[in-house]
């Protein structure tokens, strides 16, 4: 085969593979699905995750915990979980650290969020927590994030 021919067949395979990656999500290819809208198989308010719960919880996160089942759950479901066809997990690598801070969490409950990552429509402001209850409640998911691997 000359070097034209090698060329070609090198370039035909590398397209194959491009467009064969290019029907995967990155997730699905890492062997993982975590695409927000892969929850069409569930019933209607089931959990969207499983979360791992950590072995203990710190003094902040437990007032966090507290925060979260008054004022979050009934969305967010039990541990952050999500709820399918309510509102989204936050035990979730789309909720990390280095792409939601902390006081993202205080900004969604003073202002509410528009839909942007998920199909569940828009998170209206919540009533009753301050600043300081979502800062807490923050500590609380990053430790349920940290027992699930999502630094």
């Amino acid at each position: 085969m000359n070097k034209i021919g090698i060329l070609l067949a090198v370039l035909l395979v590398a397209g194959a593979g491009l467009f064969l990656s290019g029907l995967m999500q990155p997730d699905e290819m890492a062997g993982r699905s975590t695409s927000p809208t892969d929850t069409g198989e569930l019933a209607e308010g089931a959990p969207i995750v499983e979360v791992a719960l950590p072995d203990g919880l710190s003094q902040d996160a437990l007032i966090g915990q507290r925060g979260f089942e008054a004022k979050c759950a009934s969305c967010h479901g039990r541990n952050a979980a999500g709820r399918n066809g309510v509102a989204p997990p936050l035990v979730h690598e789309i909720y990390e650290p280095g792409h939601h801070s902390d006081h993202a969490f205080v900004l969604a409950t003073q202002n509410g969020v528009r839909s942007h990552h998920w199909r569940f429509g828009n998170m209206p402001p919540i009533e009753g927590v301050t600043p300081a209850d979502a800062g807490y409640i923050a500590t609380y998911v990053r430790e349920l994030q940290e027992a699930n691997g999502i630094y």
